[in-house]
């Protein structure tokens, strides 16, 4: 006898009515209908996608956790491909770092998963920043000149620029302090200005400086308005400032002598 089954547990076992009774067969011989097989394998195959993801995820962990920089997606498919031997998906890679940063972004853990330089890096959550400074010192502190700092600052903000172009705001020399910033590696040659006389160098900032500030992109510096927009106070002259009720006020001549206010 020929027995439809469309709901069942087990392929070995199929409850079967037959003439008002219920009977359990431990072997039957039945075919599932179409709709019913396209539901077992869509089960089947959502079953098989949450274990996929689930061993996936200590992988992707283990990846970022062990590198020195920051890791980006491309790079995590290329090496868990090769590492588990098996085509990995960038979208699963993707599903996975959602779920790594909802994790450590919970109170419990020290750090976090940040997005940054165009990749992803575990780092220290700013609440415990004074905690790790007082095991490292200062030697891990990378500090710049006030030049360079200048320097980098014009770079950030007005690339691509040439070096004449960050003489030309600055007023002085940039061979030096350019010179120290692509040797700390916080900018990079990106080529040549075709349309200048000369052909001269052209500066970005580096994958490197996008790191050190925790951004992704230039355009994620904070804007030029937001710093300059603000109220300057200029200096008060030294008429202004004398106080009229001060008749013993002492004064300074223009040769240096002590005369008393009038």
């Amino acid at each position: 006898m020929l027995h439809y089954c469309s709901n069942f547990h087990s392929l070995s076992s199929c409850l079967i009515y037959s003439a008002g009774n219920v009977k359990l067969l431990t072997t039957v011989n039945y075919f599932v209908l179409p709709d019913a097989a396209g539901v077992l394998l869509s089960v089947k195959k959502k079953k098989a996608e949450r274990m996929d993801i689930e061993q996936l995820m200590p992988h992707v962990e283990a990846l970022v956790f062990a590198s020195e920089r920051p890791l980006t997606q491309i790079e995590m498919t290329e090496v868990l491909g090769q590492a588990l031997e098996t085509v990995i998906e960038a979208e699963r890679i993707a599903t996975c770092l959602d779920a790594i940063k909802e994790k450590y972004d919970a109170d419990y853990y020290p750090f976090q998963l940040r997005e940054i330089g165009g990749g992803y890096q575990f780092l220290t959550k700013k609440a415990f920043h004074k905690t790790v400074l007082q095991l490292n010192g200062d030697k891990h502190i990378k500090k710049l000149s006030t030049a360079a700092m200048e320097t980098l600052s014009i770079i950030a903000y007005k690339q691509p620029i040439t070096k004449s172009e960050i003489e030309y705001i600055r007023g002085v020399s940039a061979d030096y302090s350019i010179q120290k910033l692509l040797e700390k590696e916080l900018i990079v040659i990106s080529g040549r200005n075709e349309n200048m006389v000369g052909k001269p160098l052209i500066y970005n900032t580096s994958k490197n400086f996008m790191d050190y500030l925790g951004i992704n992109s230039p355009s994620q510096l904070p804007q030029l308005k937001d710093i300059t927009d603000m109220q300057i106070v200029m200096p008060t002259s030294g008429q202004e400032a004398i106080p009229l009720d001060s008749p013993n006020l002492v004064m300074v001549n223009e040769h240096g002598d002590l005369k008393k206010a009038s």
